[in-house]
């Protein structure tokens, strides 16, 4: 073998090595990036929260892609946003509601993010004034907007406590 023709070959080899090993290392501006969209979804969920202790559906509604599913424990899935609006504005109508969230593990990929944690809500009925208190834990999906903001595309959460028997 003609020696160009070696250095030729272990140069495409060391390029092809490098190229390969640039793909699988993370760069700086997206360790940066991931930053900022974990710091997006967290205000996010501020604004999400803000709108539920509020009893705010309209600004609830905002926060959530149109094809939107929410899967609440021991009842059918609410598939889509004109589903999951009637159903908190029902709840908003029946409960003042204080509910708080703390996030456990945030994790993104690309224009997708999941989040899981823990939850508390007290639900006091507007017509007794009796409160209930209940904590479990949750699971949403997040997806990026074209505009970059993020909206909640998928919810799901459950209670720590067994289901009731009837």
């Amino acid at each position: 073998m003609k020696k160009s023709a070696l250095i030729n070959w272990r140069t495409t080899a060391m390029l092809l090595c490098f190229t390969a090993l640039a793909g699988c290392c993370t760069t700086r501006s997206a360790i940066i990036n991931q930053a900022a969209d974990k710091a997006a979804i967290t205000a996010f969920n501020h604004r999400y929260l803000q709108a539920i202790n509020d009893g705010d559906s309209t600004a609830l509604s905002r926060l959530t892609t149109e094809d939107h599913i929410m899967l609440p424990p021991g009842r059918p899935p609410l598939i889509g946003k004109a589903a999951n609006d009637a159903a908190n504005r029902r709840a908003f109508e029946l409960f003042n509601i204080a509910e708080s969230w703390t996030p456990e593990e945030t994790e993104i990929a690309g224009d997708w993010a999941y989040q899981r944690g823990t939850y508390q809500v007290i639900a006091t009925a507007k017509s007794s004034g009796t409160s209930r208190t209940t904590t479990g834990s949750f699971l949403r999906i997040y997806r990026r907007q074209a505009d970059g903001s993020w909206l909640m595309t998928r919810d799901m959460f459950n209670s720590d406590r067994p289901p009731e028997k009837n």
